[in-house]
């Protein structure tokens, strides 16, 4: 294929998620899910067996905020408020030293494992959350990371580490006002005092530019500055009674929900989050609170990587483009990881399915992307809309003659009311065919797609250039 390879029809470009954070598999999965369980019937009556149960499921899926939260939770239950200090204080060297190693060679799975371990008997060290925070940060783990950070800064509120640490990742999941927060409660540290000015400005100017699009907490710095002073702006009675209800009647779901629609409101995604847990273990682990849960963590995904889109408009540097993949790859992960537990939950459903399989296409799994697609050819209904995701996930795996007859039957399945996937489709099976040297097929599928749409990406000079290879020929 002298003039074109299949290749060349490349299809959209993809997020792709790590190794380190690859899908988990349904049997390690139901382990999990049963680990998360006997955890949580646990957790009122046998704190150390569900510490062990929800450990478990932190190590094999660290990336779980659920699974985090709850294990921090019975932590919290069992060691109280006590405050910790560093590393230095509470470990042997050895033990100190080796969290330290694992860091220096970038062997994050192993500081998680030992950071979990420390923090088993002592939860409020908020040198090991920090640890375990970059640990998370740099697997693209971002809800656990939060999680670690939140729990570094409710040990060490004053700690002026944390609190940059917390600024950096609150502002670049355009949480501003929680950042401009963590800035003021260290702005008056004489080695900070400089820089806290400089990033509250900062962030002033970041929270108006990206306006108007909810969820960046509180409006002004007075306001960030009652935050730290702990006087939210939320309704203050209101959230006293909606806590009062829940003391009283832990088992009924319906306070914990609207608790934590006020407190995202006002107070962050991570008091949000952390109800909505305490919800889950009240409730059983019911699926119901379960899904509610999930759909939060899918909106408060999109909406990060929302906000690192307006940024990058507003100012296109190589650190905002990097933050943008980094929130984009982690959308994904967590969406794979939700959609499969959603399968494993509804197998007949195919709608989740097809939602799943295409997290997996966008992950660069097109294997396992493929096995659900044709799951879902089940349904007439999505003929050709999956064909055509078949097709590019068999051109992504070079199987360019599979990828073709899916092509084919997208194009002769899609109708009029399907006309941009239409419009792919003829577009994908004229490239792939001039790949594979029939240019004919070329021909009819790009001639097609011209009389729809002749600006339709580089159709024209795809065109021109099938029929200058004809002149070529017939003047050899």
């Amino acid at each position: 294929m002298p003039n074109e390879t299949p290749a060349a029809a490349s299809t959209s470009a993809t997020t792709v998620v790590p190794p380190t954070t690859a899908q988990l598999s349904p049997a390690e999965r139901s382990r999990l899910s049963q680990c998360f369980q006997r955890g949580t019937q646990n957790a009122a009556t046998n704190l150390d067996y569900a510490i062990e149960m929800f450990s478990q499921c932190v190590l094999g899926d660290p990336g779980n905020a659920i699974y985090l939260q709850s294990l921090m939770a019975v932590l919290r239950k069992k060691h109280g408020a006590k405050k910790a200090g560093g590393l230095s204080g509470l470990w042997p060297m050895s033990k100190a030293g080796g969290l330290k190693k694992s860091a220096e060679k970038a062997q994050w799975r192993e500081v998680i494992r030992q950071g979990v371990e420390i923090l088993k008997a002592a939860p409020s060290d908020h040198a090991v959350h920090l640890a375990l925070a970059d640990a998370c940060g740099q697997l693209q783990l971002h809800d656990a990371q939060r999680v670690y950070l939140k729990s570094a800064l409710d040990a060490a509120p004053a700690d002026p580490e944390v609190n940059r640490q917390c600024a950096r990742f609150l502002a670049n999941h355009g949480e501003f006002d929680q950042a401009i927060a963590c800035w003021v409660r260290v702005a008056n540290v004489k080695t900070l005092a400089d820089e806290a000015q400089r990033e509250i400005a900062r962030l002033q100017v970041e929270k108006t530019i990206v306006a108007g699009h909810g969820m960046t907490g509180r409006s002004t710095v007075a306001g960030a500055k009652a935050g730290a002073a702990g006087q939210p702006a939320a309704p203050v009675d209101r959230i006293a009674a909606l806590k009062q209800a829940i003391q009283a009647k832990p088992a009924e779901i319906e306070a914990y929900l609207e608790l934590a629609d006020l407190l995202e409101r006002d107070s962050g995604v991570e008091e949000a989050e952390a109800v909505l847990v305490q919800a889950l273990a009240a409730s059983g682990n019911d699926i119901k609170v379960r899904e509610h849960l999930e759909d939060r963590q899918l909106r408060w995904a999109r909406h990060r990587v929302h906000v690192a889109e307006q940024r990058l408009q507003t100012e296109d540097t190589s650190a905002h483009r990097e933050a943008l993949d980094r929130l984009k790859a982690a959308q994904v992960k967590h969406e794979v990881e939700i959609y499969s537990a959603r399968c494993a939950r509804y197998p007949e459903n195919l709608t989740w399915r097809y939602e799943l399989a295409m997290r997996l296409k966008a992950a660069g799994n097109h294997v396992e992307a493929i096995r659900h697609f044709q799951d879902v050819l089940q349904d007439p209904r999505r003929k050709g809309a999956v064909s055509l995701e078949l097709g590019e996930c068999f051109q992504k795996i070079k199987q360019y003659q599979l990828a073709m007859r899916n092509y084919v039957t997208a194009v002769e399945s899609l109708t009029d009311r399907e006309m941009e996937l239409r419009k792919r489709a003829l577009y994908r099976a004229g490239v792939l065919a001039a790949g594979l040297e029939d240019r004919d097929s070329a021909q009819k599928y790009l001639g097609s797609l011209a009389g729809l749409d002749f600006g339709y990406r580089d159709v024209a000079q795809r065109l021109d250039k099938l029929a200058a290879g004809k002149d070529n020929n017939a003047g050899g």
